[in-house]
Order: C-alpha cells, then sequence, then structure tokens
C-alpha cells in the first residue's frame, strides 16, 4: 500500500492530526439502493440450502419490502451476469449461479452500478492536478482491492455472526 494512504488511512482509524471532523454525513462510498437490494437478494440465495425451493422475487420482497419491479430488474441484471440462474415453472424462482466465495463484492458493484467513467486529466495540466489524481488513484485502489477481496461468502459470515449475537426469541 502506498505510503500517503497508509498515513491516512492510520488518521481515519482514530489516529486523526487534523482537528476539522469529518462531515457527518458524507460517505465517500455511496451504497445504492439498487446495490443494497442486490447484496440483499445475492444474501437471502446465498443462504438457502439445495434441498430448499428456489427463492422467488415474492418471497424476497415480501421479507425486505422491495418493489417487486425494481428486483426483478436487478435480478435481470445478476442473471446476465452469469451470478444467479433463473428457474421456470410453478416451483420456479432464482438460485445462486456460482459459489458464494466465487462472488466478489467489486464484481457485484460493478455489475450493478455500472463501470464508471474514468475522468481524464487536462491538457494543462499542474503539478497541483497530478497530486490530487495520483492521490485520488491511490484511494480508488485501495477500495477496489478491498472490495475485489471481500466476497459473498464473507457477508454471509459477518450475516450469522450477527444474528448469532441478537438471536430473535419466538413466542
Amino acid at each position: 500500500m502506498v505510503e500517503p494512504v497508509k498515513q491516512a488511512l492510520n488518521r481515519a482509524n482514530g489516529r486523526r492530526t487534523s482537528k476539522t471532523p469529518n462531515p457527518p454525513d458524507y460517505d465517500p462510498l455511496d451504497l445504492s439502493s439498487k446495490m443494497e437490494y442486490a447484496l440483499i437478494a445475492l444474501l437471502e440465495l446465498a443462504t438457502q440450502t439445495e434441498k430448499q425451493p428456489p427463492l422467488t422475487i415474492g418471497g424476497i420482497t415480501a421479507k425486505h419490502g422491495i418493489p417487486d419491479r425494481y428486483l426483478e430488474h436487478i435480478l435481470t441484471i445478476l442473471r446476465r451476469g452469469g451470478m444467479v440462474q433463473s428457474q421456470r415453472g410453478s416451483r420456479g424462482g432464482y438460485v445462486l449461479a456460482r459459489e458464494p466465495w466465487q462472488i466478489s463484492l467489486l464484481e457485484v458493484l460493478a455489475l450493478i452500478d455500472g463501470a464508471r467513467k474514468v475522468r481524464e486529466q487536462t491538457p494543462a495540466s499542474t503539478s497541483e492536478r497530478e497530486t490530487i489524481y495520483a492521490f485520488w488513484q491511490q484511494a480508488n485502489t485501495v477500495s477496489q482491492t478491498f472490495l475485489g477481496n471481500c466476497t459473498l461468502q464473507d457477508l454471509c459470515q459477518q450475516l450469522s455472526e450477527r444474528r448469532q449475537k441478537s438471536p430473535m426469541y419466538y413466542i
């Protein structure tokens, strides 16, 4: 990892040197609702056992309050991207096309939110602009590496741990 990025991460982890706080409602890695719904659907599919029937759009939307048509659109994108398979018929629905450990979050992000257009430097490049672009590229590289190393299986494990910490009791 590049040294300026390491220093920035150390400051972000509680060893900040600046007295100016971060803006309270600013998130540079914004999670779009489309990405959130895609990850919810993938988590639901990943936690299904092979003995259970395929999950239907209605089953997912009823549990999570996602609009049917929006989820249908998202699952179509995931199907075309090779992450899920659809099964037709009265017992049809959706299943994962690959194992959860084979699906990276970066792959899901690129598929759902699309490739982001890289902003090119202006022809009248200055040292200041070059410095800013280089630093921003380092930050992008760190986030891409992190999301590329995280898989759907990692999300499933965190979900399982979270559920174990706060068990639900039924009467």
